[in-house]
């Protein structure tokens, strides 16, 4: 879990009309070779719709190649909408921006950068999702509302269950619900499973001892209901003092299923090959 936190992004998005958005992404390397892969940054389509520029930062790396806590680098792109590929299903929301020039360009330097970038083995089969049961345990690592801890470039840790099976498609589409806070910011949040110290399969059999970490999906949007609110006069000593009362929203969250993500990943070849 400590390497998770270093596999997620912060991504704040300067948008044609001159306001401001912030997302988040997570590394992964597409196209795994033994000695070459294609390196991307995902996300969700609408964190990178109408952005004219982005900004993120990456931790800077000690000679040793640990993370140097507290240093890192701001990186910034102009046109960043354009620069980003996208899933050819239109109604998959994921989306890649290829890291390969940025990485080329610190080491021409004599950079280093620090992050964790997450491999697709960690996307479960269509057997190991059916082992799972509808309620499991999982932890989406992000960016809410654009939280972060700003001095060290690390995100934050939220922990939930599955709301629905994580194998059964949501409502027709390849997407499964979480019962787990989230907020704008959030969206391009990977989900992952997260069993630690030992975990049961839908058949009851108990595997002690045994850690789980499996990348469930990419958090896209979450499921609110209107709050409308009413004015209500509170009595005050001197005074009737009118106070907004409105109903708390839920906390039920929308995941793409992770392996959407080999979709992504096509494109990606189809686009650039493996010279990114």
């Amino acid at each position: 879990m400590e390497q998770l936190t270093h596999s997620t992004v912060r991504i704040e998005t300067t948008l044609h009309d001159g306001g401001i958005a912030t997302g988040t992404g997570f590394y992964m390397n597409f196209l795994q070779k033994e000695d070459s892969a294609v390196p991307v940054i995902i996300t969700n389509k609408h964190v990178v719709a109408k952005a004219n520029l982005s900004r993120f930062h990456v931790t800077l790396a000690t000679g040793e190649g640990l993370p140097d806590t507290g240093k890192h680098q701001q990186f910034q792109f102009a046109d960043f909408e354009n620069q980003c590929i996208k899933h050819p299903d239109p109604n998959v929301d994921l989306a890649a921006f290829p890291i390969g020039p940025l990485l080329n360009q610190v080491q021409k330097t004599g950079g280093k950068l620090f992050y964790i970038p997450l491999k697709t083995e960690l996307i479960p089969k269509d057997e190991e999702r059916e082992s799972y049961s509808s309620m499991e345990d999982i932890v989406m690592i992000g960016y809410p509302n654009g939280i972060w801890d700003a001095k060290n470039n690390l995100p934050v840790i939220r922990k939930g269950i599955t709301a629905t099976h994580a194998n059964v498609p949501w409502n027709g589409k390849s997407e499964f619900l979480t019962d787990i806070a989230s907020f704008p910011g959030s969206s391009g949040s990977p989900v992952f499973l997260a069993n630690i110290g030992g975990y049961m399969d839908n058949q009851g059999n108990t595997y002690m001892g045994s850690h789980r970490i499996r990348l469930l999906g990419v958090h896209c949007a979450g499921a609110m209901h209107t709050a409308l609110g009413e004015i209500k006069i509170v009595t005050a000593p001197t005074s009737n003092v009118p106070v907004p009362i409105t109903r708390i929203p839920n906390n039920i969250g929308v995941a793409i299923n992770s392996k959407e993500i080999f979709g992504l990943e096509k494109e990606v070849e189809r686009l650039i090959g493996t010279n990114a």
